[in-house]
């Protein structure tokens, strides 16, 4: 068995700042506490680089560790020889992801995520597409239509269509354009997008109506199931992205962990084992819009899924990866005392201009304010609001990701192979990249193993 917890966006600093928040939400100090990837035994470092970018974007990212092969930014499941937003590029340059290869072995499949279910990462496990964006055919151009190319909501249904469990947002990229959402149906921007005029959630239900398939859009359906009678699962609970888990409707709304639970329940029963593919998207999210408070928590509540997956399953049988794909440009100091409020301030002011400063800052992003030409005094708003956006040094309407090298935590069956500092392929003799990536072959030798994928 193979779970796979990823992290959009967590490097190192937002692993130390959640397990601090983690500890003061506990009532602790925070720095002593531990969270479930602290006691993995196995760490290493993973570099993040797209083939065309130093610091990379997500979907590029996803390729390479989901399918082995580094590639451009904003291209999923195809390789660097894939040009984004070029449609004729794709055909031949297609690549394979674990998710697939663990489906052909005979195991059981799943991908949970608090994003879109066909936003980047996701994807990159059963899509090949020359532009991440290209949600339904409405993000198309014309153009990529007219020359075969097909929208990622579609690829999910379609290019792996036994896919076991899918649970996450995106519901308006099933439906047909204009018709309402079934939780928001006044709503412009949450009905449906499609312009061929294809349900997909209904041609699935269809599908799998006498294969024990399950679809849902709420935590009530979604925990009513009996998982010994669901064999598929399609849970699609926004029609974008998941809402921030501090803002998350909890009567309405399931959490990751929750999710991650029947998940398990549901994939653990095929006696070949399964694959679990569980993203934690909306921490990514969070920095981009420079809200710690929310990043965070949602490293807090993924933390909680990690330790609840760590019970339903054994390391003897079950391999655990917990990684991100790229870092942010996230990051606390100012020589603050132990069991500092981590959204609070520094306890000195600056000696630069003599204002208060808080411990989390941004290098670039939204959170760049002046006022009358200085430096906005913290200390005269609320800095620990849930959407209080941390000061940036640099000003952009979104911040961007950090270039840094991830952390790897790795336990049971084969993770002692999970050290030292990794590349998503290795080098060929002739010093090209070549197509046998050292993450992915580990994890094809534990195909061969039976252990898990």
């Amino acid at each position: 068995y193979l779970t796979c917890f990823r992290y959009l966006g967590m490097g190192v600093p937002t692993v130390t700042a959640a397990r601090i928040l983690k500890g003061q939400l506990n009532g602790e100090g925070g720095e002593e506490t531990v969270l479930e990837m602290d006691k993995f035994p196995f760490v290493s470092l993973a570099k993040t680089y797209n083939t065309n970018a130093q610091v990379p974007d997500s979907a590029g990212t996803a390729t390479a560790y989901l399918c082995g092969v580094k590639a451009n930014e904003g291209t999923v499941g195809v390789s660097a020889a894939a040009v984004r937003s070029q449609c004729n590029t794709t055909k031949g340059n297609e690549v394979t992801s674990i998710l697939r290869w663990a489906k052909d072995a005979g195991k059981s499949v799943g991908i949970v995520t608090t994003t879109r279910v066909n936003h980047a990462t996701p994807s990159a496990a059963y899509a090949h597409s020359v532009d991440r964006d290209w949600y339904s055919d409405n993000e198309m151009p014309a153009e990529a239509l007219q020359d075969g190319c097909r929208d990622i909501a579609r690829q999910l249904f379609e290019n792996i269509p036994n896919i076991d469990v899918i649970m996450g947002g995106g519901r308006k990229y099933m439906f047909p354009k204009n018709v309402s959402d079934v939780e928001y149906p006044n709503v412009a921007k949450h009905s449906g997008t499609r312009k061929d005029g294809r349900n997909l959630v209904q041609e699935w239900r269809d599908r799998m109506e006498t294969q024990k398939g399950h679809y849902v859009w709420n935590k009530k359906q979604l925990l009513s199931l009996n998982p010994n009678n669901v064999d598929y699962l399609l849970g699609l609970f926004e029609p974008g992205d998941l809402t921030y888990d501090l803002e998350r409707n909890t009567d309405t709304d399931p959490s990751l962990t929750e999710m991650v639970e029947v998940a398990i329940k549901i994939l653990r029963k095929n006696p070949s084992g399964f694959y679990l593919l569980v993203e934690g998207g909306r921490i990514d999210h969070g920095h981009h819009e420079g809200k710690a408070k929310q990043a965070l928590h949602e490293a807090v509540e993924m933390d909680r899924a990690i330790g609840r997956a760590d019970l339903m399953t054994s390391t003897h049988d079950t391999m655990t990866v917990v990684t991100a794909d790229h870092s942010h440009m996230f990051n606390f100091g100012g020589y603050t005392p132990r069991g500092n409020i981590i959204f609070g301030l520094a306890p000195m002011l600056s000696d630069v201009d003599q204002k208060p400063f808080t411990s989390i800052l941004y290098g670039n992003g939204p959170g760049y304010k002046t006022i009358n030409g200085v430096r906005e005094n913290v200390s005269t708003i609320d800095y620990q609001d849930n959407n209080y956006q941390a000061q940036a040094a640099v000003p952009l309407n979104t911040e961007t990701h950090g270039g840094e090298d991830v952390a790897v935590f790795a336990k049971g069956p084969l993770a002692h192979l999970l050290h030292g500092v990794h590349e998503e392929h290795c080098l060929s003799k002739s010093g090209t990249a070549g197509l046998h990536p050292v993450l992915s072959s580990i994890l094809a030798l534990l195909t061969v193993t039976q252990l898990i994928c």
